[in-house]
């Protein structure tokens, strides 16, 4: 498994099934200098685990786009499946209308440069925090039964964008308003500058 945290996103162009239920061409690179990405990954439609996940994504839609980051999932399924299973009504197992995009990744090619994909073709749960510089500042991946937290990824989009903007460090279980750290002006500085300024 690949640590790409700190490294530069693998970028990528995919069909995606939007918002609207349209088919449209992304590119990671559309959103560069814009908006972070929080781009995650679910192993299959029209399974247990995802929609709960997908659809709590979607719920916290506003919260994220509050915060200026753009929301991607992201499976092996084509666009067309991806539609079929939101054309689906949430009583019959389908996800009904998602809103963010839903990127289709039919090659397999995003999962294998993310390093989530498995030796069986799916993907793992992998969640990746990408920085308007397009560079990744967190990265999450769980195993298939274990589905993520929508709290959580907004408590790191949180501590990620406090650093930004006044350069103090968030301790374990920090929540926005909380106390930081700022780090040793003497010790400290320059590791904190050339590690975390992107």
């Amino acid at each position: 498994m690949s640590v790409l945290v700190q490294k530069k996103a693998p970028d990528f162009t995919a069909q995606a099934v939007m918002p609207d239920g349209s088919f449209q061409q992304i590119s990671l690179s559309d959103y560069a200098g814009k908006k972070y990405v929080l781009l995650y990954f679910y192993p299959l439609d029209f399974t247990f685990v995802c929609p709960t996940e997908i659809i709590a994504f979607s719920d916290a839609v506003a919260a994220f786009e509050e915060r200026n980051v753009q929301i991607l999932g992201c499976s092996v399924d084509s666009h067309y499946t991806h539609l079929a299973w939101r054309n689906t009504p949430r009583s019959e197992g389908g996800i009904g209308d998602i809103r963010y995009p839903i990127l289709a990744d039919l090659d397999k090619s995003i999962a294998e440069a993310y390093d989530v994909l498995l030796p069986d073709g799916i993907a793992l749960r992998g969640l990746f925090l990408i920085d308007r510089n397009g560079i990744v500042r967190h990265q999450l991946v769980n195993d298939l039964p274990l589905g993520r937290s929508t709290e959580e990824a907004l408590r790191i989009v949180d501590a990620l964008q406090y650093f930004e903007e006044n350069g103090e460090v968030c301790p374990a279980n920090w929540h926005k308003g909380e106390k930081t750290i700022k780090p040793d002006p003497n010790a400290s500085k320059e590791f904190f500058h050339e590690v975390y300024s992107g």
